[in-house]
């Protein structure tokens, strides 16, 4: 299937365009995935046990601390052993950490990060390296699956789309696999609400926006709802809105969106100084700088 023609092929049925990122935005399901399963796989598989204490302070920092948050996994995951290579601890630990040099020339060259694409690269030119990284994020998606039910929506999520759904359409972006998304949206009930969910494997968020949005809706009438500086980047590099969902104060801002956000954005009062002003509470809460230095 042609994921990216499917976004190409998305048609409006509404004026506006709402964009929506799904962990950490509409579910509260980030930090678990996070803590109970990338970062456990990662110190199996990398057998990396020795620094187990700075792995993860550095894992939670890039992955959900950090401006780096809500990105995926494979960039993620070389932020990550780039700031263990400069950790004192680590150095004089003496551990010896993963050669990604194959991921970074793969990350580099490919738009579309998920395990398919990966195992397709592999399979034609095989690598060690790449073997650990893939096995490592086949597991993660394995037992993501298999134990990870019932995380619900943030509250006033659900009123929100509601709202939303009757005078706009709806399109998940996210950097999450596919089949997750399609899973977490269907049995909370909210896929009813959407027009198309497009994962890692349909490319990066800006080109969901790109390809599905821009030009079939004016820019002023295209938003995209979400928690992570790669959210608002790809908003930005479209040249379209964006609504911050504050890491820590989740429901809050739902909230906001959900009383007076939506409206603004529909009345065309959204862009400006009360855009630029939730923007700049929402930097303030996503540092560039990790706490060790």
């Amino acid at each position: 299937m042609d994921l990216r023609k499917l976004l190409q092929d998305f048609k409006p049925h509404h004026d506006f365009f709402v964009g929506i990122d799904s962990d950490g935005c509409v579910f509260d399901s980030m930090e678990v995935k996070q803590k109970e399963f990338f970062i456990p796989n990662a110190l199996k598989y990398f057998n990396l046990f020795r620094i187990a204490k700075p792995l993860r302070e550095t894992w939670e920092f890039v992955n959900l601390y950090s401006v780096y948050r809500g990105g995926n996994r494979f960039p993620a995951m070389i932020k990550v052993f780039e700031f263990l290579a400069e950790r004192k601890e680590v150095i004089e630990s003496g551990v010896r950490l993963p050669d990604l040099t194959s991921l970074k020339d793969w990350v580099k060259s490919e738009t579309k990060l998920g395990n398919a694409t990966l195992r397709k690269h592999y399979d034609e030119n095989p690598d060690k390296s790449l073997e650990i990284v893939l096995k490592w994020s086949e597991e993660v998606n394995r037992e993501i699956g298999e134990w990870l039910h019932d995380i619900p929506p943030f509250c006033h999520a659900i009123k929100s789309m509601e709202k939303i759904s009757a005078a706009a359409d709806i399109m998940v972006v996210s950097q999450t696999p596919l089949e997750a998304l399609e899973r977490e949206w269907l049995e909370n009930d909210l896929k009813k609400f959407v027009s198309m969910i497009a994962g890692q494997e349909h490319g990066t968020k800006a080109e969901h926006i790109a390809l599905a949005a821009k030009g079939k809706y004016p820019d002023n009438k295209i938003i995209l709802i979400g928690d992570a500086y790669g959210d608002l980047n790809a908003a930005k590099s479209n040249g379209v809105l964006f609504f911050p969902i504050n890491p820590g104060k989740e429901d809050i801002s739902w909230e906001i969106f959900l009383n007076e956000g939506f409206e603004k954005f529909t009345h065309g009062n959204y862009a400006g100084h009360h855009e630029e002003m939730l923007i700049s509470e929402f930097r303030k809460s996503l540092p560039e700088t990790p706490p060790w230095k």
